[in-house]
């Protein structure tokens, strides 16, 4: 099996080493009460707030590629700390492996596996000047340090680390501006370098630094990455007065104040040694003056304390947006957890005062809607974004508007968009369900007919990888590109959504076109050996072909292989169903493909880890496959399947999370079946049941109502849904609507250590 790095690394606690306090309404009784007939004491109960249960460390050891550090609800800004970057576990700029620290920068990746950011990094020291980077056993000749994980505290909203050079640094930010707070030792020479040239695995080709007076610092850093031209603007603002701007060129010292070149460094100096010394830094992707704007829009203050408090506030209302009852602090753990990883991306792309630079790097403005970028899409599509239509409600049309804005910019919609620039990463054109999901689910703060635009003409383009294959051949050619069959998979989901949102426009020609469009997944099953199966350009079968194998280099899947892709049917189950024979025949091939073993070859994508059988929970084509036993109606193996991965795939542990976190997608997967259900198809508003985890779950909807989700005798051996009732009465279907959830009622499971067989069994009660 090719499992993840599972090291067994302890927790640092840090909830209760915190040294800041905030006032939040959102609490949570402690059961841990002294009683005063004990201790001749008062009465006292211990309050916490959700915050309290969210460990930002979990992700961070072995494959999660978590952001740690301080940052808001979908801000811009990321501030946290950096390591040298050592290669793929490494994508989000920090891992918990390391020991040693080069900077703290204001931007972070959070998931992905791919590298870049971690721009506009920062670090403090004490002695001589210097701007060397080093991984190896930092010295009074490098400006890097080594940190010890007893010395760092984080939570939602702030980050600090004692490092070994003596620097105690503390974190926080509001929506676009990082907040530093460095603390010197007493008697020692402070300096900070800004090192423009470092970033986490991309290549800056432009760099600027000046000192504009003695209290700000402004400049760029223009970078060639995974984003192929990001251009980022800073002005930073000192609490201490500056005596000078040492610049340096290739780390050699270049002069005073100012300097553009490819590869600035600068170090700042004092007239007088601080203690306590605060910057705040403001970034913009159109100016140094917004960046500035930013600052003083934001933080008018030197009050770190305050931006602290009102960071955690933020993130506590959003974190109430969910409660959740259980007697499992452990599980509370993780959901919450969950819960803050799907809410650093996407983030705000703009800045105070509405403008932002596009993918055509022209300059936008007068904007009706608050804009997004960092879409995963390829990921998110899947059920993050479906989350977003019943937990952020309020952000859905803001996104649909940004990723509407990027077709307007380039002239297709997204594929990955990161900073302002496209990525191209990953089959499909994923933005199209996204839009469809929240145009067909009633979302109206955006044009209709432009989306209906934007999304029939992106998969009518010819630019997009092997669209002219479809359009001329009904399937794209395994000799013809890379990964062609995953790609066509991609494009008939992508095109189902569009057959749904043509027929609600009422749009005939279009809605046939996609629909027959949606259904081209068939041409690549092969009956004979009941597999998808790629295939060439003169329509022969791929010969040899072990669905079994997985070739990352020059494969025919998109990180997976066969067995997985064979399953890749979420928009039409039933139609896959039928491609096997029937209910009994496609349970039986779905039994093995959890079971059956199968070494995937030297050459499989690091990102298929999380196996049972062949099902692999670490990277997305599989996220709806356990859930597809209800579409033949046998919803306790769902159950079975479901709680497993809860249970075993998500844990409370630095390398807690089985797989890339991919932007949120890999937590929202166990936010969704925590409730009990999950999109397999997300466009279409149906959620299919799978086995609910806690006692209740109570959501809050908009106009003040609130979905409930209530599992009587849930436990760890009471996983199978036995009855249900929706706001009292009877409910027999194994799913529920959108609409159903959102006008708000209780939804009770009631549970029991053995199936029902007869529970989702009939055609009329599966979805």
């Amino acid at each position: 099996m090719n499992n993840p790095v599972r090291k067994k690394i302890p927790v640092t606690i840090i909830s209760s080493l915190l040294i800041i306090t905030i006032c939040c309404p959102f609490t949570v009784v402690s059961q841990n009460t002294k009683s005063s007939a004990l201790n001749g004491r008062e009465n006292r109960t211990v309050k916490k707030t959700l915050l309290d249960f969210v460990d930002p460390y979990i992700g961070s050891g072995g494959h999660g590629h978590v952001f740690v550090g301080a940052s808001v609800p979908f801000g811009a800004v990321q501030i946290g700390p950096n390591n040298l970057h050592k290669g793929w576990d490494w994508c989000s700029g920090y891992h918990y492996s390391d020991s040693v620290l080069i900077g703290f920068s204001q931007t972070h990746l959070s998931g992905t596996g791919c590298t870049d950011l971690g721009d506009i990094l920062l670090m403090p020291y004490t002695g001589k000047p210097r701007t060397l980077v080093r991984d190896k056993t930092p010295t009074n000749q490098t400006a890097t340090s080594s940190y010890n994980h007893q010395n760092e505290k984080v939570t939602p909203g702030y980050y600090s680390v004692l490092l070994d050079n003596g620097v105690k640094a503390e974190l926080t930010a509001t929506e676009r501006t990082g907040f530093h707070k460095y603390i010197f030792p007493a008697g020692e020479e402070a300096h900070v370098t800004i090192n423009l040239k470092q970033g986490n695995g991309d290549e800056a080709y432009d760099t600027y630094i000046q000192q504009l007076d003695a209290y700000t610092i402004e400049g760029y850093r223009f970078s060639k990455g995974w984003v192929p031209d990001q251009q980022i603007y800073f002005t930073l603002k000192s609490n201490y007065p500056i005596e000078k701007l040492l610049v340096y060129k290739s780390d050699s010292l270049a002069g005073e104040q100012t300097l553009k070149a490819k590869d600035v460094k600068a170090v700042i100096c004092f007239t007088e040694t601080p203690r306590e010394l605060l910057l705040k830094i403001g970034i913009s992707s159109v100016s140094c003056a917004n960046a500035l704007g930013n600052i003083n829009s934001e933080i008018p203050h030197w009050n770190f304390a305050k931006i602290v408090s009102e960071a955690q506030q933020k993130w506590n209302q959003q974190l109430s947006k969910i409660m959740i009852s259980t007697k499992d602090e452990k599980a509370k753990k993780i959901f919450y957890t969950a819960f803050y990883h799907t809410m650093i991306a996407p983030y705000l792309y703009g800045d105070f005062n509405g403008e932002f630079r596009g993918h055509d790097k022209k300059i936008y403005r007068n904007n009706h809607w608050t804009n997004y970028s960092t879409f995963s899409l390829w990921d998110t599509y899947r059920c993050a974004n479906s989350l977003y239509t019943l937990v952020q409600p309020e952000r859905v049309n803001d996104m649909v508007n940004s990723l509407l804005s990027i077709y307007n910019q380039q002239g297709r919609l997204p594929i990955w968009p990161l900073a302002g620039g496209e990525t191209n990463c990953m089959p499909g054109y994923s933005a199209v369900p996204v839009i469809a999901e929240a145009y067909l689910k009633g979302f109206t703060g955006f044009n209709q007919e432009e989306a209906w635009h934007a999304v029939k003409s992106s998969a009518m383009n010819d630019q997009q990888t092997g669209i002219r294959f479809v359009k001329s051949l009904r399937f794209i050619p395994a000799d013809s590109i890379k990964e062609a069959t995953s790609f066509a998979m991609e494009y008939a989901v992508d095109d189902a959504a569009i057959a749904a949102m043509a027929k609600k426009l009422s749009k005939q020609d279009d809605y046939t076109l996609f629909h027959e469009r949606s259904n081209y997944y068939k041409t690549y099953f092969d009956n004979s050996i009941g597999f998808m199966r790629p295939k060439l350009a003169n329509g022969a079968w791929r010969i040899p072909y072990n669905p079994v194998k997985s070739v990352h280099s020059v494969g025919d899947f998109t990180e997976g292989n066969g067995w997985q892709y064979t399953f890749f049917v979420p928009h039409d189950p039933h139609g896959l169903i039928n491609l096997f024979g029937g209910d009994k025949q496609f349970l039986n091939k779905l039994d093995t493909f959890f079971s059956v073993a199968g070494d995937m070859g030297p050459h499989a994508s690091m990102d298929i880890t999380g196996l049972i059988g062949q099902y692999a929970h670490g990277n997305e084509p599989s996220h709806h496959i356990a859930y597809l036993y209800s579409f033949a109606g046998e919803q306790w193996k769902t159950a079975e399947k479901v709680r497993y991965i809860l249970n075993e795939f998500y844990t409370d542990k630095t390398d807690g999370l089985i797989g890339n976190e991919d932007c949120g997608q890999m937590s929202s997967w166990y936010i969704m079946s925590a409730f009990g259900f999950y999109p397999v198809t997300p466009f279409n508003g149906i959620y299919v049941f799978g086995s609910p985890l806690f006692d209740k779950v109570s959501i809050a909807l908009p106009l003040k109502r609130k979905f409930t989700v209530k599992a009587a005798n849930n436990s760890k051996t009471n996983i199978y849904i036995q009855r249900v009732e929706l706001n009292g009465q009877p409910y027999t279907k194994s799913f529920i609507s959108y609409t159903d959830i959102m006008k708000g009622g209780l939804l009770t499971f009631y549970m029991g250590n053995r199936p029902n067989l007869a529970f989702g069994l009939l055609q009329k009660n599966r979805p």
